[in-house]
């Protein structure tokens, strides 16, 4: 069951976990096949150094964009270590970002220039220099 988030049948079709309760409300994990077909990857088991490195885990439910939404699983996902090393993920995500209308290169790279930007703005002491008055308080 760990090893079931990020890898692909022999069917190409990707596997996903799923998480359910049972008749006493206690929640289990089942691995399903889902309809996602992975291009050239059939029969794929996604390695624990590309999951680690891209940000992910073995716990990870479904197949979902949401993940775009943490600041910190794009800068993973988009690192050199994951981005170039990494095609399964990639792949997957590429796939799921495009079903949201996002192009997964524009997206990471939109990361590299804020990241720049942000070193830019660090290496110069920041945007100000010296001291700034503090706003006065507002009478009531």
């Amino acid at each position: 069951m760990n090893m079931c988030a990020f890898a692909i049948a022999s069917s190409g079709k990707r596997c996903v976990l799923e998480n359910n309760k049972n008749g006493r409300g206690e929640v289990g994990f089942t691995c399903k096949t889902s309809e996602v077909v992975a291009e050239r990857l059939s029969g794929y088991l996604e390695t624990d150094q590309c999951v680690n490195v891209c940000g992910l885990n073995r716990e990870f439910i479904g197949l979902s964009s949401d993940a775009f939404l943490s600041l910190e699983f794009t800068a993973h996902l988009c690192s050199p270590a994951c981005y170039h090393n990494c095609p399964n993920i990639v792949d997957l995500f590429s796939n799921l970002a495009a079903g949201e209308g996002v192009s997964l290169p524009a997206l990471c790279q939109n990361q590299k220039d804020n990241h720049q930007a942000m070193l830019t703005m660090l290496g110069n002491g920041g945007a100000n220099r010296g001291p700034v008055a503090a706003p006065t308080p507002a009478s009531l």
